[in-house]
């Protein structure tokens, strides 16, 4: 049970960060970003290939092949962070921070060619870019170790094994805390009205003197830095970086299906979204053989999740398009003080 506690702890931590990260953009921008996976690739990438290789030149550390250096490297840092905890403190924040900047620069340049596009084309193009960004990853073994995987130093070294997993809960829950309040005040200021305008009536947006393709960048470059933080702290977590690890499926349809199910342009609603689906996922995951068993199902258990998953998606999408809490308007302080007055 303690094991199960923490493992929803974790995942619902690093899928909230994840899942408001896409509110941004698809929720209350109208950005249907289905390239969200490569943002998180892109957290990953800061800590297996940019944080990595910063270690590897500050201790000089010689080799053949990444992944064999990597393992070197990690070999010396961890026996350097079991000594100095904060060490390790700070290669959470450095690589966090440097994936934040690296998430935003992507998120930025990958929509940039096609930030003019309708809806549509937009969603098509951004999932294209994603994909084409994993097959480079994966098959080239130079960026992130591809298919084989890098090692990652132990940033909790410090701790008895016994307690890592709490404390990377508290870790992902912690940093989820800070991203939702920060995305619950920028999402009720001026530019989330904006960002709201611009979903519901690009022509008026424009017509009021805004730029959509600058709107719709600064966004995703928003968005993209958020979602990157938790492919950084993933892989901290893993200790390895391994580029089959970001599918578009865990890391770009299943935050869709969170945002969908608790109500898209709702923070709230997300968080309570992302909590049910975290739930549901683990259970299945711990007790999949035996609904396979009790309802005889004539698939392998592994294709369980999915299947429900796009049930889920589909019933949403019919009966329930608002999700569990519907999106509230939002009343700026003025407008607020006058709708009371008529009260």
């Amino acid at each position: 049970m303690e094991e199960i506690i923490l493992n929803i702890a974790l995942w619902f931590g690093l899928y909230t960060i994840v899942s408001l990260s896409l509110n941004i953009e698809y929720g209350f921008a109208g950005i249907p970003n289905f390239g969200r996976a490569l943002a998180v690739l892109m957290g990953a990438f800061t800590v297996g290939g940019v944080v990595n290789r910063l270690l590897i030149l500050a201790f000089g550390v010689q080799g053949g092949e990444l992944t064999e250096v990597t393992g070197k490297m990690a070999s010396i840092v961890n026996e350097i962070i079991a000594n100095n905890p904060a060490f390790g403190i700070g290669l959470i924040l450095l690589s966090v921070v440097l994936a934040m900047i690296i998430g935003a620069v992507t998120g930025a340049l990958f929509i940039l060619p096609s930030a003019k596009l309708s809806e549509d084309y937009l969603a098509i193009t951004l999932l294209a870019i994603s994909e084409v960004a994993f097959m480079v990853f994966y098959y080239h073994t130079g960026i992130i170790g591809g298919y084989y995987g890098v090692s990652v130093p132990d940033v909790l070294a410090f701790l008895p094994g016994q307690y890592r997993s709490h404390a990377f809960a508290v870790i992902a829950l912690l940093f989820a805390l800070l991203v939702y309040i920060f995305v619950e005040r920028l999402l009720n200021s001026p530019y989330g009205r904006l960002l709201r305008a611009m979903r519901e009536n690009e022509s008026v947006v424009e017509a009021m003197g805004k730029s959509v393709m600058t709107l719709r960048i600064k966004t995703a470059a928003i968005g993209s830095s958020i979602a990157a933080i938790a492919g950084a702290l993933f892989s901290l977590y893993s200790v390895n970086v391994i580029a089959t690890s970001f599918s578009r499926v865990e890391w770009t349809f299943y935050p869709f299906l969170m945002v969908l199910l608790g109500g898209a342009g709702n923070n709230r609603g997300v968080v309570v979204g992302t909590f049910t689906f975290v739930l549901v996922k683990i259970l299945l995951t711990m007790y999949k053989y035996e609904i396979k068993s009790a309802l005889m199902l004539p698939f392998e258990a592994v294709w369980l999740e999915y299947i429900l998953f796009g049930l889920l998606m589909y019933f949403v999408l019919l009966y329930r398009p608002e999700g569990l809490i519907k999106e509230k308007p939002i009343f700026s302080k003025v407008i607020l003080k006058k709708v009371k007055g008529k009260a």
